[in-house]
């Protein structure tokens, strides 16, 4: 552990309803890194809070959606504003990662981390996750070290690049719109840069 100072208080949905949820439900934060990829992060992260409110509940709980009839759920996700651009197919990944959680670790998000004795550990349990691969789990492990106070031995080196302070390269460092558009900045380098190493199309 070290002694940074832990947010609880996320800003990722940028909707006060959104973020205090995934602040308090790891559930909630793990279907918001799942759900962030192919569409903006807000729109992400404020998807677990929608599912939420359109299961009638104030959390998520994964026993629930995994049991949840797939159709159902599907359509659950899919009415408007969808949860996702691609509501189908994330419905299906939301109730595998829910149907791991329940197989491994009794329905517990928090059991994945618990106790986590090294920052390898932690990755390789995420890593683990349907859904996460290694790219998203380091991001992940980096949300949770910088921001929700989860800080096994090791945690800055597993996440690699995402978990040096003030990196600005993923989620894990936005805490406010400022930070956000740093992170936005980062990204929109990362693409030029990887247009401009394309070799030109031939004539």
């Amino acid at each position: 552990m070290d002694d940074e100072d832990v947010t609880l208080h996320l800003h990722l949905a940028q909707q006060p309803e959104a973020d205090e949820l995934l602040g308090r439900s790891p559930l909630a934060a793990l279907v918001g890194m799942l759900l962030d990829q192919q569409v903006p992060m807000e729109w992400a992260f404020a998807g677990p809070y929608t599912i939420a409110r359109r299961l009638n509940a104030s959390d998520l709980d994964a026993h629930e959606i995994a049991a949840y009839d797939p159709e159902k759920f599907a359509a659950l996700l899919s009415a408007k504003p969808a949860v996702h651009r691609y509501p189908g197919s994330m419905a299906k990944r939301i109730q595998q990662l829910c149907q791991y959680l329940v197989d491994h670790y009794d329905g517990d998000a928090t059991a994945l981390w618990r106790d986590a004795a090294t920052g390898e550990e932690l990755l390789k349990r995420l890593n683990d996750l349907p859904g996460f691969g290694r790219q998203k789990a380091q991001i992940f492990l980096a949300l949770l070290g910088k921001q929700l106070g989860v800080r096994p031995k090791g945690w800055r080196e597993a996440a690699g690049d995402y978990g040096a302070p003030k990196a600005y390269r993923s989620v894990a460092d936005i805490t406010g719109p400022d930070s956000l558009q740093k992170v936005r900045a980062h990204k929109q380098e990362l693409k030029a840069a990887a247009k401009a190493a394309k070799p030109p199309k031939p004539a």
